[in-house]
């Protein structure tokens, strides 16, 4: 049965890279927002921000990353919306193969385009004068936070591109996710927030994820902010996999 599954998957997964190849435009398109994000908030706006290091790109890029990854997703989510109303599910329904290998190969695509999206904004971060001392093992670590977060976020996705009415509705479920990085120390300090906006900042996923990139890029020791990190990453997984595969159940029943 496993066997099954995963050379189903392999096969679908095929096909969707192949897709994704055809229009190479909806990767760079992804990167390209948090770049002109990236340049605008270091050349414009980073002499003004006070975030007491020396390296404001240094400071900006871990936020940078996970909102090139939100960006993502919105394409995972309007990719399965447009298999569900081209009938592409019910035609893979009458083949013997894995009903979640569907749903698998779509999550695998998006985590193929998200790390080349990652790769394009950490290159122009490189380019803007981004340097770090980070360890292999650390490099690793932001890989291993990235990717985790990254299948959260996918699976999230699935749950509108199983569900939304128009193509316009799956991706806007991405909107309050690249908001939300705003709200957060990816930015700026949370010290220096109002009172309400500093707890909500303090006390949602993205600022445990960004403070745990952020001293993994400076060789610092990630405190409690890693596991809070993970914590979040695993949570959202979880939860978003069970919704999506009931959804997914029901759909295809």
């Amino acid at each position: 049965m496993n066997t099954h599954f995963f050379g189903d998957t392999a096969i679908l997964l095929g096909r969707s890279l192949r897709h994704i190849t055809r229009s190479v435009d909806t990767i760079v398109t992804t990167a390209v927002t948090p770049i002109a994000m990236m340049l605008m908030f270091v050349y414009v706006f980073g002499g003004a921000i006070d975030t007491g290091t020396h390296s404001y790109v240094k400071y900006l890029l871990p936020g940078i990353l996970l909102i090139t990854v939100a960006s993502g997703i919105a394409y995972t989510a309007y990719r399965l919306f447009q298999d569900m109303r081209n009938g592409i599910f019910e035609r893979f329904q009458s083949m013997p193969i894995a009903r979640s290998s569907v749903l698998w190969a779509h999550v695998l695509t998006s985590m193929v385009a998200n790390v080349v999206s990652l790769v394009l904004v950490v290159g122009v971060a490189l380019l803007m004068g981004f340097r770090t001392g980070a360890s292999v093992p650390a490099w690793l670590g932001v890989a291993g936070i990235l990717l985790l977060f990254t299948l959260a976020l996918t699976w999230l996705a699935v749950i509108p591109g199983l569900t939304a009415t128009t193509p316009d509705g799956a991706s806007a479920f991405s909107y309050p996710l690249i908001f939300l990085p705003f709200v957060s120390s990816a930015f700026v300090p949370t010290g220096s927030m109002p009172g309400p906006v500093r707890a909500f900042a303090e006390h949602q996923p993205v600022t445990s994820i960004v403070n745990a990139i952020r001293h993994l890029f400076a060789q610092q020791p990630v405190g409690s902010d890693l596991w809070i990190a993970l914590a979040w990453c695993v949570g959202i997984l979880v939860v978003a996999y069970y919704f999506s595969m009931a959804i997914y159940r029901r759909k295809i029943s």
